[in-house]
């Protein structure tokens, strides 16, 4: 670093360095500026979207509620419009559950496999492989159920898991290996009031 002798030096040496990086000094506190102020514009468009999807989203899911599948296409136009969000990703979880309640289990079981390839929320994964197996279960692709419920690693979906996994094999005739999944969910910390009665019913 340079000692300078007399502050006549010192001010010299100031706009000398100025001259040769001024402009740059001015490009990069604009440049740095702009940078700034399109990020907060950025997360603040992003934080609007947001909320406005949040809002939508619970006006189709009221529509659903309130006028069943006659909603079916309100709520899949809000599906494509949001395809990128997880609110897509419920309101197509929402809309799978009516068609269910209405019997369309394949349009259900569609909408369920949408929502699994468009979520990476380890949560919303777990159940809708779960309704998925349920489904495949009802129309008796057990192989294709018990594949699904593979994928199921969470502890806490222990018992709910072991349960499905017996009716599946009471539906196929296999009392003895209901018999055991039962008992497996019964002891799962998740485990259903209902698993007595099937067990019960499996000892007569």
């Amino acid at each position: 670093m340079e000692l300078y002798d007399t502050e006549e030096q010192q001010v010299e040496a100031i706009k000398s360095w100025w001259k040769e990086n001024g402009r740059a000094v001015i490009v990069g506190t604009v440049v740095g500026l702009a940078a700034i102020l399109g990020w907060n514009y950025y997360q603040s468009s992003v934080k609007a979207a947001q909320v406005a999807a949040s809002h939508q989203y619970s006006d189709v899911i009221d529509s659903l509620s309130q006028q069943g599948l006659d909603a079916e296409k309100t709520v899949q136009s809000f599906i494509e419009q949001h395809s990128d969000s997880n609110y897509a990703v419920l309101a197509a979880m929402q809309l799978a559950k009516s068609q269910i309640d209405a019997k369309h289990l394949d349009q259900a079981l569609a909408q369920l496999e949408w929502a699994k390839a468009h979520t990476d929320d380890k949560a919303l994964d777990t159940l809708i492989d779960y309704r998925i197996a349920r489904i495949q279960a009802e129309q008796g692709n057990y192989e294709s159920a018990e594949a699904a419920l593979k994928q199921i690693t969470d502890s806490g979906w222990v018992g709910r898991v072991a349960e499905l996994k017996g009716d599946i094999a009471l539906r196929q005739g296999d009392k003895k290996a209901a018999y055991v999944a039962y008992t497996e969910a019964q002891q799962a910390e998740d485990a259903s009031q209902t698993l007595q009665m099937k067990l019960d019913d499996l000892a007569k």
